[in-house]
Order: structure tokens, then C-alpha cells, then sequence
């Protein structure tokens, strides 16, 4: 049985898909349980995320339904989502993230 996707969503909310293997531009992103296909964009190493929607700047990186940073430029469908873009959060940003996370 061939794998039909190379992309996993830890959490229905995110916007980042993880790598399942190394990714070549032009390949299309296929996250298990979705139907879109998303074209890559640039070299995807295995365990990165990657862009599975248009991120603005400024904006939360979700994964595992959590805030795990904040985009410091656009981010574009397909693009590899990494320390190039993205920011660690500060530590308001953090305290933050925490409540949210604690009043669901």
C-alpha cells in the first residue's frame, strides 16, 4: 500500500503541516485527511513545517493547536516555515499563549 500523502496536521487548527519526508519544489503537499493539494515552493527537509495556508506577518504559528511562534514576514502557501520566518515568542507573548491554552 503507497502512502498517499507526505504531510501531516498535528492539530485541526493548524496553519503548518509537517514534513513526512523530504519535500523537492514543485511536488505537491498532501496532508493526510485533507483533499487540497498545496504546491511546494522551496526544499522541505523530513520533520519541518511547512506554510498549509497564507500566514501575514506578524502572525501565530500554530502547531499542535498551540502558538509555537510568530511569522516575521508573509508566509505563503507551500513555503518552508522556519527560524527565517519566524520569531520565538516574548515572554508576554508566552504568558499569553498560556491563558488562552487555560481557559479552554
Amino acid at each position: 500500500m503507497s502512502q498517499k500523502y507526505n504531510a501531516i496536521k498535528l492539530d485541526r487548527k493548524d496553519n503548518v503541516a509537517v514534513a513526512l519526508r523530504s519535500i523537492k519544489p514543485g511536488e505537491f503537499l498532501t496532508v493526510q485527511g485533507e483533499n487540497e493539494a498545496i504546491e511546494i515552493k522551496e526544499n522541505i527537509p523530513y520533520g519541518h513545517k511547512i506554510a498549509a495556508i497564507y500566514i501575514p506577518k506578524d502572525s501565530k504559528i500554530i502547531k499542535y493547536g498551540e502558538c509555537m511562534g510568530i511569522s516575521t514576514e508573509e508566509i505563503s502557501p507551500g513555503y518552508h516555515v522556519h527560524v527565517s520566518n519566524v520569531r520565538g515568542l516574548k515572554e508576554e507573548e508566552r504568558l499569553s499563549a498560556l491563558m488562552e491554552v487555560q481557559q479552554r
